[in-house]
Formats: structure tokens, sequence, C-alpha cells
């Protein structure tokens, strides 16, 4: 994938992409329902980290596989925070506050699952290094927009190696806990949200809720389905 990205020429930020649909303000918030709909997030966030971190709450195995889901639902929070920031005033300085714990989430999420799916030494090892690379990407986007030859290609491609990653090692390898379909359900919720995103416009023409609010709203819905696997799986 590395050598892929090298290979492709840089791909800029399009500028257009600040311009959501909804631009409604109310009680002197600007775009008032993309940045109230990241509540969601946060609830999410605090609901998960109750799971994990509370003795009971969830099945760890090991005590320890309980540290990348703690930072994937602190990385989650932060994101109800850097988009909620971001959407008062879009522009692409505010929207890295918005992808740096985005990228987190995922690097977490992958670390957990080769902590339950192969090994829980490696998962752990894996888990910082895993969340610089996520965040470094972000910090990378940035600095060549500064730099003039803007390019969000490896940003994307950080999520969707995350998201391919943990996929194939759902297939290859035996879970240890259940609730599995969890993980796939998330996945496919997290799909209908980037579809919103990209309707956008076309789902606001349809009524009162923008594609942006409506991709929120799904994703925090797909980051719950990760709370409830937590809550209700057991050992196989």
């Amino acid at each position: 994938m590395a050598i892929a990205l090298a290979l492709l020429p840089p791909f800029p930020q399009p500028q257009d992409y600040h311009r959501f649909a909804d631009t409604r303000a109310l009680l002197g918030v600007p775009n008032f329902l993309d940045v109230i709909s990241n509540l969601a997030f946060l609830a999410v966030a605090v609901a998960g980290l109750n799971a994990v971190l509370r003795p009971g709450r969830a099945a760890f195995i090991d005590r320890t596989e309980h540290l990348p889901y703690a930072l994937f639902f602190v990385a989650l929070a932060a994101t109800a925070f850097g988009s909620a920031w971001y959407h008062l005033a879009p522009d692409n300085a505010r929207l890295f506050w918005d992808r740096l714990p985005i990228s987190v989430c995922f690097a977490a999420l992958l670390s957990a699952v080769i902590a339950e799916r192969c090994s829980i030494r490696a998962g752990l090892l894996l888990l910082l290094p895993l969340a610089a690379a996520g965040a470094g990407t972000v910090w990378y986007w940035l600095q060549s927009e500064a730099l003039g030859s803007g390019n969000v290609l490896p940003y994307f491609a950080f999520q969707a190696y995350a998201l391919l990653a943990i996929l194939l090692l759902m297939h290859l390898f035996p879970p240890r806990y259940s609730r599995g379909a969890d993980l796939y359900r998330a996945a496919m919720l997290y799909g209908a949200a980037l579809a919103a995103e990209l309707f956008d416009r076309r789902i606001y023409a349809l009524g009162q809720v923008g594609g942006h609010t409506l991709k929120h709203l799904l994703a925090a819905l797909a980051m719950y389905q990760i709370v409830r696997m937590l809550r209700l799986r057991t050992r196989v």
C-alpha cells in the first residue's frame, strides 16, 4: 500500500468539502446540527469507557486487553470535541483536530483485534506504533497542504488499511470471544455513514437533516456496536 501511495499523484483536500448543506444556526451556534450531533460520539465514548474500565462489565481473558479499547473510547470522546470545533467554522486547520482522533480510533481498534485474534502481546506492542502511524498521516496531510502540495490520500489509505486488516483477521483467525458479528455490523453502519456524507446535499433536500449530520449519527451507532459487543460477549 505504501508503494502504491508513493506512485500516485498528490490529492489535496477539496475546499468545497467544508461547504456543508445544512448551515442553519440555532442558539447562536452556527451549523447547529452538524455541531450538536457530535454529542452522540461523546455518549458512546462514555458508555464504552464505563464498560471497559469497570470490573465485570466486559469480558477479557487478560486484563491488559482493555488497553486498546480504552484508547479507542478516549479517542472517540476527543473526536466529539474535535469534530464539534471543526463544524463551528470549517477549514483545514480545524479539520486536523477532527481527523486526528479518528485515525487513533482506527489504530486502537486494529490493535484490539490483533490482541484478540492473534496475540495479546503483539496487539499491545503495536498499539502505540499504530496510533502514531495513524496520527502521522493526519499531520502529513496538514503539512502538505501548508507547503502547497496537499495530499490527503495517506489519511484515507490508513483508514482503509485498518478496516481491511480487521476484517481479514476476523476471517482468518478463530475468535476467543462471542459477538464477532457486532464488528461486522459496525463496519456496515460506518459504510452507511460514509455514504450519507457523500450525499449530504441530496439528503438535506429531502427533509430537515443534512447527510453530514446523518453521518455523525450513523457513525456513532456503528461505534455503539463495539460497546454492545464488549458488554454482551462471552469467552468461547
